[in-house]
């Protein structure tokens, strides 16, 4: 059940500024007339101009948004003349109920119309610049409203577009090892199959999100490593720590697989020793710092990591904002990938 708007958002305010200003219009004319005896024809010929000035706005707001005058550009040239004819118009009905009801007497003369025309032509001409610069409003909030969903569209379809060039590359060298492992050992490949299988499902479950746990990421990693364990054999060392409660903290999918995957090609494949990997996840000045380091040289890394690791960079800003940052760099004969989530 989705809940209901705001009570501003539910209410109708066209109708309630219609009702107040026209109100307001009703209590000006009785003042106007404060000079005569207070009577039920002095206040029902005030409310009569004010019932007849509401019916003809009601028509005008009709004309005006048939006609478009008031949409983009103020059609002045329209709209004048239209107001004059409007003026007419509400000063016969207001006339009319001053010689219906006969307030003042029996009207005997003309002597009221010019300032009646002036003081109605002044009303409309408000009535018809307020209800333009509301519409204006109306429109500017809908067009930002709109702007803001084709950002969020757009975000997303980023995102799921980067996120489907990390997964073929992934599985790619998977099959390829799985290859190499049907000669040589045929049990080594069936596990590799499963394994691959299992990662596969979850790949192919997180893309469905912006984000997913770091349980789960963290498990898919440890797939991911078992898979190349049967390749590599001792060769691939590897230490994992996960400080308590990290599990819930979220991460782009496939994130910190980028890293673990430029580990393992980077650092053990070209290395006939092998390399030791380690992963860990740790809170760190109010935030969570995850940190995969291989032993060997960052100028070793070939043209296609800076691609992957630009690609983890915009995963990872779309998905979680400026507050997630990821960093590489060498030292003390190893490489070090460090990747910054804001606190959950």
């Amino acid at each position: 059940m989705q809940p209901s708007p705001p009570l501003l958002a539910r209410l109708n305010w066209y109708w309630i500024f219609q009702l107040t200003g026209w109100n307001i219009a009703a209590l000006l004319a009785l003042l106007s007339l404060s000079f005569a005896p207070v009577s039920w024809a002095v206040i029902g010929v005030s409310w009569w101009g004010a019932a007849s000035g509401l019916l003809l706005s009601m028509a005008w707001r009709r004309v005006l948004r048939q006609r478009g005058w008031t949409n983009g550009r103020f059609a002045w040239q329209h709209v004048l003349p239209s107001l004059m004819l409007l003026t007419l118009l509400q000063c016969a009905l207001a006339g009319l109920g001053y010689v219906i009801l006969q307030p003042l007497g029996p009207v005997t003369s003309l002597n009221w119309l010019p300032s009646a025309l002036v003081s109605w032509f002044g009303i409309f001409l408000v009535w018809t610049v307020l209800y333009s610069m509301t519409q204006s409003l109306r429109r500017a909030s809908r067009f930002e409203a709109e702007a803001l969903r084709l950002q969020v569209l757009a975000k997303d379809a980023e995102l799921r577009a980067l996120q489907a060039q990390v997964n073929p590359h992934f599985f790619f060298n998977s099959l390829n090892s799985v290859r190499a492992l049907v000669f040589e050992n045929r049990e080594a490949a069936a596990d590799m199959v499963d394994q691959l299988a299992a990662l596969m499902r979850y790949t192919l479950q997180s893309n469905q999100h912006v984000t997913v746990p770091l349980a789960d990421e963290w498990q898919a990693v440890q797939t991911y490593l078992a898979i190349e364990a049967i390749r590599f054999e001792d060769r691939l060392r590897v230490a994992m720590s996960l400080d308590d409660g990290l599990g819930t903290v979220r991460i782009a999918p496939m994130a910190l697989q980028t890293l673990v995957e430029n580990a393992v090609k980077h650092g053990v494949e070209p290395n006939l020793a092998g390399s030791d990997i380690a992963i860990s996840a740790r809170r760190h000045h109010g935030g969570v710092t995850i940190t995969v380091t291989n032993t060997g040289a960052l100028r070793a890394h070939s043209s296609s990591t800076r691609v992957g690791l630009a690609n983890a960079r915009q995963r990872l800003a779309l998905a979680l904002g400026a507050a997630a940052a990821l960093s590489l760099d060498e030292r003390d004969g190893a490489v070090h990938a460090v990747l910054r989530l804001p606190q959950p």
